[in-house]
């Protein structure tokens, strides 16, 4: 990065990521207790629309130099050229939300010549937000709304592995990755965010996404992990890089360093998610 971010304006970053991410959250939270939409497709695209524009009114306000790219808002070239771009997702598991689940959430996070600095991740109906600066030498995180401490990644192991997956689907390469990597379990739930906040809270070790994800699925979770030291990369071992023209990034591992060599030998394997 060839410009600096002062301390101060980092503090205030990471401020209005928490505020913005546990309001927002507040907000969508608020509209499924209503019960006023009974259809749940319509009740999703509601909150959708209402976390979006809460986020984008916000945002604009506060920083009008910015780049945005978010899920519900249609893109715009102009943030390519941005030193900073805010990657925000206003709710990262619709259909968990209109399902009446717990396991939805939103992020907000900002990135910094396409390196993800700032990010914050709101778990609405637990009334949490997970946070996280991993800018080098800057690296912190923590949890606002809970007595919970969010987990280092070099914390102690437990003897048989568990890896977050998806709640309703199961896609065979999983089998075979779990059953490749052996001693490990699954621990299946919902959206991004979600998933990876199993980790931080010590419900979970690794995470490993194949297919199908965007930048806003993936950059506040990542902040936070590698804020608290959790290795985070793609398949093939490489990071993230976040404002590209397209922002389709698919692949994610989340995983405790001492098995990040475990996971990336086990998952690049032939046959294991290309079979």
């Amino acid at each position: 990065m060839s410009q600096q971010l002062s301390d101060a304006q980092l503090e205030a970053d990471l401020a209005f990521a928490i505020q913005t991410a546990r309001e927002a959250g507040e907000r969508i939270a608020g509209l499924r207790e209503t019960g006023r939409w009974t259809d749940p497709v319509i009740m999703g695209d509601v909150a959708d629309q209402a976390a979006d524009g809460y986020l984008q009114g916000y945002l604009r306000g506060r920083y009008p130099d910015d780049g945005i790219l978010s899920e519900e808002t249609a893109d715009s070239e102009a943030r390519l050229a941005c030193w900073r771009t805010w990657i925000v997702d206003p709710l990262d598991g619709t259909k968990e939300y209109r399902t009446d689940r717990d396991d939805y959430a939103v992020h907000v996070a900002m990135t910094l010549d396409g390196v993800p600095a700032v990010g914050a991740v709101a778990l609405p109906a637990l009334g949490s937000v997970l946070w996280g600066v991993s800018l080098p030498g800057r690296e912190r995180g923590g949890i606002e709304g809970s007595d919970a401490e969010l987990l280092r990644g070099d914390s102690p192991e437990p003897d048989t592995h568990r890896m977050v997956c998806s709640r309703s689907h199961t896609p065979a390469w999983i089998e075979r990755f779990v059953e490749a990597l052996g001693d490990t379990e699954l621990v299946r739930c919902g959206s991004v965010g979600f998933k990876a906040s199993r980790l931080l809270l010590g419900e979970a070790d690794l995470y490993v996404h194949k297919t199908g994800l965007k930048e806003w699925d993936t950059c506040a979770p990542e902040v936070i992990a590698r804020a608290l030291g959790w290795h985070v990369c793609r398949i093939d071992g490489s990071a993230q890089v976040y404002n590209q023209a397209d922002p389709r990034n698919d692949e994610l591992i989340i995983c405790r360093p001492a098995i990040a060599e475990r996971v990336l030998e086990t998952v690049q394997r032939p046959g294991i998610i290309d079979g």
